[in-house]
């Protein structure tokens, strides 16, 4: 979700919520901007999530995270969990599908990766999410933010970088495991019961 030209969100939990929050945080940066006469940095977008998702802790279900450039801090991802907390991170987890992920991105993240190689880890992590969890989505969508601005990408299920469908270590499980139930109607539907 984008709140300016240099600082967009993921947002995870409940869409309202979520987007109810996006909305309020974007117009708080809109009315700094224009105060300040400044473009707003990142780490004021995120703040205004992680004391809006605090003080509102039992009431929503919100996990965000936040991303952008500013020229004073360049590029910078923030994580606000479930609850307000914030962390300042190289890199940011969240949602249904990122529980699968923590220990693949520990062991394949590096400080100083170009874009390309953050991209292609991004797709990889993603596609892995897909792979385990329902909750997250058929395609992969990436925002590399710099200081020449945004640029988006989406990469349809067809041609995400893995899925458990597609590696040959499961290709037994997929015959074992038929698309449809074993004790499925193999007759057809009458009218009547009657009949």
């Amino acid at each position: 979700t984008l709140f300016r030209s240099n600082i967009y969100c993921c947002r995870s939990g409940s869409a309202a919520d979520t987007q109810f929050l996006a909305e309020m945080v974007s117009n708080y940066l809109e009315t700094q901007r224009i105060e300040s006469g400044k473009e707003v940095a990142v780490v004021s977008g995120a703040s205004l999530f992680h004391k809006l998702c605090y003080i509102n802790k039992w009431g929503i279900s919100a996990g965000i995270i936040v991303g952008g450039y500013d020229a004073t801090n360049g590029g910078s991802v923030y994580c606000i969990p479930s609850g307000g907390c914030m962390v300042k991170l190289p890199y940011a987890l969240g949602g249904s599908g990122s529980i699968f992920l923590y220990s693949y991105m520990d062991s394949h993240y590096k400080p100083n990766m170009t874009k390309d190689e953050c991209l292609a880890l991004c797709r990889s992590a993603v596609a892995h999410a897909l792979s385990r969890d329902g909750s997250s989505g058929g395609v992969v969508r990436t925002m590399c933010i710099t200081a020449d601005g945004a640029e988006d990408s989406t990469t349809p299920w067809t041609a995400i970088p893995y899925t458990l469908e597609r590696d040959p270590k499961y290709q037994e499980l997929v015959k074992a495991n038929l698309p449809y139930s074993s004790t499925r109607k193999e007759g057809d539907n009458v009218t009547d019961s009657t009949q």
